[in-house]
Parts: C-alpha cells; structure tokens; sequence
C-alpha cells in the first residue's frame, strides 16, 4: 500500500509532466537531480499514471477544480461566474492519427477543439468535434454538460456559433446568447406581424421578412423535452451530426424554433448591439 503523501506527490509530477509535455522520463529525472527532495523512479511514475491518471477519473477532477476555484475567488474583483465564451481551435496532428482531419476554413490536417471559458480564465468544458460540425451545437452542449456550479446565463461566441436556431435554443434554455456578428452590416430585421410592414417606411432597407406567430402557436417548443432532447441527441448518436439544430433538417417543432430565433435575433440586432454596455462587455470576454 502506497502512502497517501506519497501518491499525492507523485500525482503531482504525472499532471505535471502531462501538462508540460516534459514526458514522465524527465520528471522522474528532474527528482532525482533536486537536493533534500525524494526521488521517484521513472517506474513508479508510469505506474501510478497507468493506475489514476485515466480518462474517467480526469473527467470527474475537472469539475472538482473548476468548483473550488469558483468558491475561493473573491467576487468583488473577478465577478459572480455567471458569464462563458466559446469557441473552437485547430491543432495539427499528424495525418495517420485516425481522428485528423481536412479542415477546409483552417486548411491543413488536425483535429478540432471546442473550449467553454469562464471570463478568460477557468475552462469549465472542452470537447473534440469534427470539423464538420456546427459550432452552434458544439456550443449549447458545452452548456448542458460542463457540470460545473457555474450558472452561465450570458454565452459569447463568435458569427460560426450563432445561428436562429441558436438564437432560439439559447432562449429557451435560458440563458442570453451575444454573439459578435462579422456580418451585422448586412443583418436584416423581421417584422412581428403579417400586415405590419407599412408602419415602417424608413426601415424597408433592413427589414426582410415577417414571423409568423402563427407556426409557433401551432407547434410550441418546451425546453424540458424537444429542446435538451434535441440539442444533446447529436452527442448520444455521435460526434459528428446533431440533427435538430441542423437548419434544413425537418424537425417537427423546426418552423417554430425558427419564428422563434428570427424574433430573438432581431430583438437581439435592434436592441443589444447599439448599447453600449454590451459592447464594452463582449469585448472584456473576447
């Protein structure tokens, strides 16, 4: 039986060896070079990293960390935890690995990392993705299993993780999704009603279409079923697709999320981009 000062000691020189890709040789080394320090044999290190050092088990660290590093930090200064941005990251990888990929906007080979940060800080989810999937998928399942006591209530992404289906899903989920919008000079608003457009004569130049309240009245959306059902179903059936927040797909409930997500965008357009609050804010997170 290993001593628990022991174990946490060599835990230590595992992560740290894995996180500073200095290899488990060179940290059991590094011990034996320190004066007044016990030294590890390279042995032991690669056993105790095969034994505790698993995917399981990082798994239910990371939520453990991020926890503690919420509850320790001072609020005044660093805030209440309640606001994440997202967004995805290309490493390369060597083309034999059997999860690299061509991504054709990146260009090269590499996998796809989608990451969930908590005010520049704490990573509170990470996940791998294809490079085909929608970002905006990627984006609210980091916010149904992140499993952290953070209570994100504001998600800040860029143009790939907004959509109106996404715009739709975060209000239904309950939390505010502000994207920063590449294309908000060529945005259009919508119209809340089917004969209302002629209030507006000088807004015809941004005005598109008109939402129709009729197709959300006849297929409402409740978030406690269609709406996590659908936005994790993606993940059940594999990391590659996510069907329900795929636009062209034909949902049952999809005409009503997207009268929903046009509404939500342009109140989102008309009323939040000009504050400038807002601004300042996203690009504190950015």
């Amino acid at each position: 039986m290993t001593d628990a000062k022991v174990l946490r000691r060599r835990l230590l020189l595992c992560t740290f060896g894995l996180g500073t890709n200095m290899g488990t040789k060179r940290v059991a080394d590094g011990t034996a070079a320190i004066e007044g320090m016990e030294a590890d044999t390279e042995a032991a290190l690669r056993r105790t990293r095969r034994l505790f050092v698993n995917r399981d088990n990082l798994h239910a660290a990371i939520p453990t960390v991020v926890n503690k590093t919420l509850e320790v930090r001072h609020v005044s200064l660093w805030g209440p935890g309640t606001a994440c941005a997202s967004d995805s990251r290309k490493f390369g990888s060597w083309s034999a690995n059997f999860m690299t990929e061509w991504h054709q906007r990146y260009g090269g080979a590499g996998i796809m990392v989608y990451w969930h940060v908590e005010r520049k800080n704490v990573c509170i989810y990470s996940q791998v993705r294809s490079t085909t999937d929608s970002e905006v998928a990627s984006m609210i399942e980091g916010l149904l299993r992140h499993l952290t006591s953070a209570e994100i209530d504001r998600q800040y992404t860029d143009t790939h993780g907004a959509s109106i289906v996404g715009f739709a899903f975060s209000h239904l989920l309950d939390f505010k999704l502000l994207p920063r919008l590449k294309n908000i000079g060529s945005a259009r608003l919508y119209r809340p009603g089917l004969a209302e457009g002629e209030a507006w004569p000088q807004l015809e130049g941004v005005l598109s279409g008109k939402t129709h309240r009729l197709g959300i009245d006849r297929q409402p959306v409740r978030p406690d079923d269609q709406v996590r059902d659908g936005a994790t179903a993606g993940h059940r059936r594999g990391p590659s697709d996510a069907a329900p927040l795929h636009p062209r797909r034909p949902q049952t409930p999809h005409r009503a999320i997207e009268e929903l997500g046009r509404v939500i965008r342009t109140v989102f357009i008309s009323v939040l981009v000009p504050s400038e609050p807002v601004r300042q804010v996203r690009a504190r997170h950015e």
